[in-house]
């Protein structure tokens, strides 16, 4: 036998016990991914090139993996971004830089360490499939567009030490069906949650105390909501688009709603508006078809609200006194404080104390609001 043929069947051989092995209950041949790309993402050297402190490589499997010290300071891969399946991000690596994952539509997970404090602006912006991360221990703000349009991420986990939720930072992940904001959370802001448009439900942390410019904007499956005692002003836009909504109890301490701040809120049937409230901004309840009941102070400025809705309503409060009592009906609501629409006949039933009969009543007319003032 020539040498040939000795290395062909010494190959053979080797070839049929490995596929007897491979074939063998509990057995199995191991392969190894192969690194497709790699370089470095750390901060820059003395010739503004990414440093070696931060390294990546990208495997022929499609995970990308982020090793080293420090801050991410580049996105070499960006130019891979459809080829990269998975993230593992190791510990030691304390940032992830602006749009580091930018537009990577095939990215279903990702893995970040503790170690990690910063997410920066747009990082994971457009990864729609994506469906569940969690914020490590470190961060505190979640930056702006952070997670916009992550549409398949269903479950977010958000630890106690954020503090900020900044603009549109969770904007159109509409797979999100509900979300858990801590109570470190202090600020939420425009566009926060605009467009998550399977959340059933959200609660406010009592530490925030306002909800910014269309925070909650299309939120279409939003049932409820918990606004806490401290919010003091609902800016405009902010429940826009809400159509599930069907009541809202605005707390005693806001003393602003801002125009359009409950637009097209189709399925809200009755509001309470506190004596805290002074102003309301221009349309506010616009589209609001099945409003039907909505309760307010006396005195309060009311400018066009809406079409063919809440425009038409002037507000009447009546105050008792010692002297008897006062109640409205008649109108589309009744009691001490109610909205009453134009050309409805209101009713008022005066009953005087024993000893006492009804002399006079005083009226405050004042751009379309009666208050009888005394008895």
């Amino acid at each position: 036998m020539n040498r040939k043929h000795v290395v062909k069947s010494i190959l053979s051989v080797m070839l049929t016990v490995a596929m007897v092995f491979g074939m063998m209950p509990g057995m199995s041949l191991t392969t190894y991914a192969d690194t497709v790309y790699s370089g470095n993402c750390g901060a820059a050297d003395n010739e503004g090139n990414p440093g070696s402190s931060v390294t990546w490589t990208l495997n022929d499997e499609g995970t990308l993996t982020i090793s080293g010290t420090g801050e991410m300071t580049a996105t070499p891969w960006y130019i891979y971004s459809n080829l990269i399946t998975s993230v593992v991000i190791d510990d030691g690596v304390t940032s992830i830089d602006v749009m580091a994952f930018d537009g990577c539509s095939n990215l279903t997970s990702i893995t970040i360490p503790d170690s990690v404090t910063s997410i920066g602006y747009y990082a994971f912006n457009g990864c729609s499939s994506l469906t569940s991360i969690t914020i490590p221990n470190g961060a505190t703000t979640i930056w702006e567009r952070s997670f916009q349009g992550c549409s398949g991420l269903t479950s977010i986990t958000i630890p106690n030490t954020v503090t900020s939720i900044e603009e549109y930072a969770f904007s159109g992940c509409s797979g999100l069906t509900s979300i858990t904001i801590p109570d470190s959370v202090t600020s939420i802001m425009g566009g926060a949650f605009s467009g998550c448009s399977g959340l059933t439900s959200i609660t406010i942390p009592d530490r925030v105390t306002s909800i910014e410019s269309y925070a909650f904007e299309d939120c279409s499956g939003l049932t409820s909501i918990t606004i806490p005692d401290s919010v003091t002003s609902i800016m405009g836009g902010a429940f826009s688009g809400c159509s599930g909504l069907t009541s809202i109890t605005i707390p005693d301490r806001v003393t602003s709603i801002e125009s359009y701040a409950f637009e097209d809120c189709s399925g809200l049937t009755s509001i309470t508006i506190p004596d805290s409230v002074t102003s309301i901004g221009y349309y506010a309840f616009s589209g609001c078809s099945r409003l039907i009941s909505v309760y307010a102070p006396t005195g309060l400025t009311i400018p066009n609200l809406g079409e063919d809705v809440i425009k038409r309503y002037h507000a009447v409060k009546v105050t008792p006194n010692e002297y008897g009592t006062v109640t409205v009906s008649g109108g589309d609501a009744t009691g001490y404080g109610a909205y009453f629409s134009d050309n409805k006949t209101v009713t008022l039933n005066i009953t005087p104390v024993d000893g006492y009969v009804i002399d006079s009543v005083k009226y405050n007319d004042d751009v379309g609001v009666k208050t009888p003032s005394q008895i």
